[in-house]
């Protein structure tokens, strides 16, 4: 049903439970997830800021790393990638030149009546040409329903 999965991570401790819930989605139906991390570029030439990009490139990987080794001990296959860009519409453009079937992704509450600016979650969702699970409230946070 899902071949791959792919969970945006952005490097806080939230996208554990959308990693979790992709670890144990890929057991039931022997999918690979996909670990996606997009660093946010600003609007000067990439190259004056090679060393600054290489730094957070660096810390993504080493961080993403660690959220495989749930993976890995699990026995998922699993890719680890990291993009530069505009990270709702890298996210978007991966799940759509991979053709992914599922994509999961922290997000947080917005209240009823909110309006913009629209979070990543939003844009994501309702650009995404695959089926998104959004994953609300923190575990054992104050968004977590016992």
């Amino acid at each position: 049903m899902f071949d791959e999965i792919v969970v945006p991570v952005d490097l806080t401790p939230k996208n554990e439970r959308a990693v979790e819930l992709a670890r144990d989605l890929a057991l039931r139906f022997d999918s690979t997830v996909l670990l996606l991390h997009v660093i946010e570029t600003l609007e000067l030439p990439f190259e004056e800021l090679r060393e600054f990009y290489d730094r957070l490139q660096a810390r993504a990987i080493t961080y993403m790393d660690g959220l495989s080794r749930m993976l890995d001990a699990a026995g998922v296959a699993f890719e680890v990638h990291v993009e530069f860009g505009d990270r709702a519409s890298r996210i978007v453009r991966q799940v759509h030149d991979r053709a992914s079937d599922l994509l999961i992704m922290d997000s947080h509450v917005v209240g009823p009546g909110a309006r913009g600016p629209w979070t990543i979650s939003y844009k994501v969702a309702v650009a995404a040409d695959c089926p998104v699970l959004l994953v609300k409230g923190a575990k054992g946070g104050s968004g977590a329903r016992s």
